[in-house]
């Protein structure tokens, strides 16, 4: 996978749009019923970086950054503002935020994962892309030692923990992106502002 392991400006991704999209296959039978089906496990985040008024320096900072991935070429790093944590958006990461894992006696590796749960339904989102300096990881309730590959989300413990015993993790993530157009058309305001109308970002499976 060609990747940079850099994120995006998040001065300039602050108030962008975007969020998650599946891919359902409904099919309407003659009778009236409905048959769903999806071929993807996981859902797939689109955003669009454009951005309004802005000061000249932040057209060139974003110019900058679309060169240097050489487009749609090189994937890398996106704050998504509004779910970028292991908790609420208004709480504190803590290491049992998330359950990721369960004791076998042999395991010490574990991927991090987000719940989501509506009802009776749940959602496990891996994190691939958690963000350095940010992993907590407790075992039942009492945080441990880890090492933790930025690149892959997986969390190694020190100490493999005891059948049964319940693996938690706080964190705050990125999520991995490439831009989804390969030309970006800038206007100049002024002299000392202008605007990116649309600049297309989308998920990539890494």
């Amino acid at each position: 996978m060609q990747f940079h392991e850099v994120r995006f400006p998040v001065a300039l991704s602050f108030g962008s749009i975007g969020g998650p999209e599946r891919r359902t296959d409904v099919v309407t039978l003659a009778s009236g019923f409905e048959e769903r089906n999806t071929p993807w496990a996981h859902s797939r985040r689109r955003y669009d970086a454009g951005i309004g008024l802005r000061s000249m320096d932040d057209i060139d900072a974003l110019i900058a950054f679309f060169e240097a991935r050489r487009g749609q070429m090189f994937g890398f790093r996106w704050k998504d503002w509004s779910d970028f944590r292991s908790c609420k958006p208004s709480g504190a990461v803590a290491a049992t935020d998330q359950v990721i894992g369960e004791g076998d006696g042999t395991l010490q590796v574990f991927q991090l994962v987000k719940r989501y749960a509506s009802g009776e339904a749940v959602y496990l989102r891996p994190v691939i892309k958690p963000v350095a300096g940010s992993v907590l990881v407790a075992v039942d309730g009492e945080e441990v030692p880890v090492e933790v590959d930025v690149e892959t989300g997986l969390v190694t413990l020190e100490a493999t923990p005891a059948v049964g015993a319940l693996v938690t993790a706080g964190f705050e993530f990125d999520v991995p992106v490439r831009f989804d157009t390969d030309r970006i058309h800038t206007s100049a305001a002024t002299f000392q502002a202008g605007e990116v109308p649309d600049v297309p970002v989308i998920e990539v499976r890494v």
